[in-house]
């Protein structure tokens, strides 16, 4: 495509708000962890190797009587925070700015549980009342 010539109306997005089609028979409850599945579809988070930490759910979507995309699911880019795991998973400050792993739509861990786990997004804190998760 040759450079322009004239003025370009060029559309833009905050990047905050993704929307992505709905797994096949799931449902998203406001606030959980979303991930997205290897067909591209938003799922709620889960213990899976195939899946990529996307954000937080914007609002509640009932796919559970659905095919994969009968409706969208719209998520939140940014830091949010979820339940810390436990034991030797649990996140301490020390783990600021590694990776951290979706153990399902409301918690996340240290470690990939020996290959099991998929990674959720990057630790941006960690306090009494749970782990701060960059989803940018």
């Amino acid at each position: 495509m040759p450079a322009l010539t004239q003025d370009r109306n060029t559309k833009a997005r905050s990047g905050d708000l993704l929307s992505l089609p709905a797994a096949a028979a799931k449902k998203f409850f406001t606030g959980a962890l979303v991930a997205i599945d290897a067909n591209g579809n938003a799922t709620p988070g889960a213990t899976a190797t195939t899946l990529t930490g996307a954000g937080r759910c914007k609002e509640y979507v009932d796919n559970s009587d659905g095919a994969a995309g009968d409706v969208r699911v719209d998520i939140e880019k940014g830091i949010f925070q979820f339940a810390n795991s436990a034991d030797t998973d649990e996140i301490t400050t020390a783990d600021i700015g590694s990776a951290c792993y979706i153990v399902d739509d409301q918690t996340v861990a240290k470690t990939d549980g020996t290959g099991t786990r998929s990674i959720a997004g990057e630790i941006f804190d960690v306090d009494a009342h749970g782990v701060w998760v960059d989803f940018r």
